[in-house]
């Protein structure tokens, strides 16, 4: 089967996708081994410079061993002479020849010093005080401890280091003191010759051996392979006496060869384009069947998470229908036992209406929650005067803060006046935020409510900002996070008395992102809340709003008496009410039960005996789509002009943007949502011109 144009995309889409997944494994697989490389090169540096440390503390322990055997005479009180020194000292081996001489120095002058020969010019040379030796020697004599020192220019000639034992005697008091020092020099050229640093370099590694000077803390390098080692080398500390060196030890070529690297790239883009093309050989083969999966996998979870969204519809919606409809059942109830009280019977019947008022209020929510989530909500941009529509929402309320006696302001702050914007939503949002304010603040608290501009980063837009603050109950922290949630709130209609669906909230700020825009809420339980809201609008003139208020201006709406209509309403409590309610407007009404007989009215009908048609959209037998389509197919076989046609108002309670634009697509002339509003139907009569 050949695969489309738009599956080979995706195809090949996804090839490049392995191929560089496959080419990110390949070179990471490359370079954990290279790493692994450098790991067990660092380990053999390691090794290297541990191997190179402990000859040097060897050498060094040895060194101090013997500074101990003469240390160790001096301290027992025994008398060194010259002779009794030479015998000592002509004792210890020095096979390595590294111990170029020993050396005496009572108060830290050198007076004794074994072999003579080669080294007299060190006689007399007062460690303490002189220039290079001396923080040395103070050190050593500060802490006791054996501190080795330099490399240094000997005054005998050559370079070398100075291992200190500082000498303390105890007298018969039982006091210390100190008596000088046993030194020991040591040829720093043999000394690193000694600890074969050579090996290093045949195991092809670069060295640093160093410290810090005492006194001013620079580096002091004491031995080197290279004069630039690389800066990623590895340093590992080796204490000595009193002081600590330092060896800094790399490859000579580096850790990990630039080689290495170019040859993971060249065998991972290999790797890659192999698993590339053997994905892609595979791939056409299975598209069809992965295809199928995915389908039937996404139909289980929509089948999934439709039944869980309509169980979590009917849980969270039960409550809040049931009121308004046992609040009219029982009141019909009421109101059938008591219609000779005129009285009772006018208070139910309000009581019936407001509970039917609440109850269509419910079911427009959720429509409206609906069109929001299916993205069929649509702005209707017209030019606006901000303080008209301020004003009619503050008008709504006047009623309710009188009753509660709250402490009511509303304050209009902005520069432009004018905007495009949809008046119906912006109003529904604003009454949306100041009813819940006015509902949940108790009486004789203060709600305030604010519109002013702030500037915008577009020139051609205007930013308002529109807050509500009231003093009512607030809301808890664990609620606030949850307040745009549907179906959300902190109490039920039973718990706080006030009414609601949960719906209010997220259906405005969809709203107002739908705008653009953003809502922020803060709330304090017990304290108040305040909602700000945010939106930007395009400018507009004044000219822009007398403009668009002229083309909205209804005519004024005359008399309805003897116009006839042909009611198509299958069912017959709808009838009954569209009958009476047109009747009071001496309106005369036939009524056909579905669009078949619609039709059939139509055909026996004289030319122009009816003025118009009233359609309902779901009938048995023949729905209200079908008969206009079928209405307007004979107009067309009859040649009858537009202007002749039948005027066609189809009537449902399903308002949605798809069904309306249907029914429009088929030829009808209005339509109308029910319940049929009379107001409305005069205005869409008069339109019609039916009326004048």
């Amino acid at each position: 089967m050949k695969i489309n144009s738009t599956a080979a995309k995706h195809i090949k889409k996804y090839c490049y996708i392995v191929g560089l997944l496959s080419f990110l494994l390949a070179f990471f697989a490359c370079s954990q081994m290279i790493r692994y490389q450098e790991k067990e090169k660092k380990a053999a540096g390691i090794y290297m410079a541990q191997s190179t440390i402990r000859r040097v503390k060897a050498k060094l322990d040895n060194y101090i061993m013997i500074s101990d055997l003469l240390g160790n005479y001096i301290i027992d009180g025994s008398d060194m002479d010259e002779n009794t020194f030479s015998e000592l000292a002509e004792k210890i081996p020095n096979e390595e020849g590294v111990v170029k001489a020993f050396e005496l120095a009572p108060e830290g002058i050198i007076t004794e010093i074994y072999p003579m020969q080669g080294n007299s010019e060190a006689l007399g040379l007062d460690v303490l005080g002189e220039h290079e030796r001396k923080k040395d020697a103070a050190l050593a004599k500060e802490t006791g401890e054996y501190t080795l020192g330099g490399p240094y220019q000997l005054k005998q000639g050559g370079t070398g280091a100075l291992l200190f034992k500082p000498v303390y005697r105890i007298d018969d008091s039982g006091e210390s003191s100190f008596w000088g020092f046993v030194l020991q020099v040591i040829d720093w050229d043999r000394f690193m010759s000694d600890i074969n640093l050579q090996s290093l370099s045949e195991a092809d590694f670069s060295y640093k051996i160093w410290s810090y000077d005492r006194s001013s803390g620079d580096k002091v390098i004491f031995a080197q392979s290279q004069d630039d080692m690389p800066e990623d080398s590895l340093t590992i500390e080796c204490e000595i006496p009193n002081n600590t060196w330092y060896f800094d030890i790399v490859p000579s070529n580096g850790w990990i060869p630039v080689s290495y690297w170019l040859l993971a790239i060249a065998a991972s883009y290999i790797f890659s384009l192999l698993v590339a093309t053997i994905y892609y050989q595979i791939s056409g083969k299975k598209h069809r069947e992965k295809q199928y999966a995915a389908d039937l996998k996404k139909a289980a979870e929509l089948a999934k998470s439709a039944n869980e969204a309509k169980t979590r519809f009917l849980f969270n919606m039960s409550h809040d229908i049931r009121t308004p409809m046992n609040a009219i059942i029982g009141f019909s109830g009421l109101l059938e036992k008591n219609l000779q009280n005129e009285e009772k019977a006018k208070e139910y019947l309000g009581k019936i209406c407001s509970s039917g008022n609440l109850l269509m209020s419910i079911i427009n929510q959720i429509l409206e929650i609906a069109r929001i989530e299916s993205g069929t909500t649509a702005l209707q941009l017209k030019a606006e005067d901000i303080n008209t529509v301020f004003h009619t929402v503050n008008t709504v309320f006047e009623d309710d803060i009188r009753k509660k006696n709250l402490q009511y302001s509303a304050d209009l702050d902005v520069n432009h006046t004018f905007i495009f914007c949809d008046r119906v939503k912006l109003q529904e949002i604003m009454l949306n935020i100041i009813s819940n304010a006015i509902k949940y603040t108790s009486d004789g608290h203060a709600v305030h409510v604010k519109i002013y501009e702030k500037d915008s980063e577009n020139p051609r837009k205007a930013r308002f900002i529109f807050t509500c603050e009231d003093t009512g109950i607030g809301m808890s922290e664990e609620y606030l996070p949850h307040i745009f949630e549907e179906f959300s709130r902190e109490h039920t209609t039973t718990e706080n008395k006030v009414a609601g669906t949960g719906l209010g909230l997220p259906i405005v700020k969809s709203m107002i992102e739908l705008m653009g825009g953003s809502i922020q809420v803060e709330s304090t339980q017990g304290v108040g809340t305040k909602f700000t809201v945010d939106i930007s609008f395009d400018m507009a003139s004044e000219s822009d709003g007398y403009r668009d208020q002229i083309s909205e201006q209804p005519d004024v709406l005359e008399k309805l008496e003897g116009k006839r209509i042909l009611l198509a309403e299958d069912n017959d409590l709808n009838a009954e009410i569209a009958i009476e309610l047109l009747a009071e407007q001496k309106i005369i009404t036939d009524r056909a039960e579905d669009g078949a007989e619609c039709l059939d009215k139509l055909e026996k009908a004289d030319s122009g005996y009816y003025d118009m048609i009233l359609m309902d959209i779901q009938m048995p037998v023949m729905d209200g789509y079908q008969a206009l389509k079928n209405i307007r197919d004979i107009e067309k076989e009859h040649g009858i002009p537009q202007d002749k046609a039948a005027r066609i108002i189809m009537t449902t309670a399903l308002n949605e943007e798809k069904n309306v634009k249907k029914a429009f697509e088929l030829g009808c002339t209005v339509y109308c949502a029910k319940p049929i509003d009379m107001d409305k139907l005069r205005s869409t009569l008069q339109k019609l011109e039916l009326i004048k």
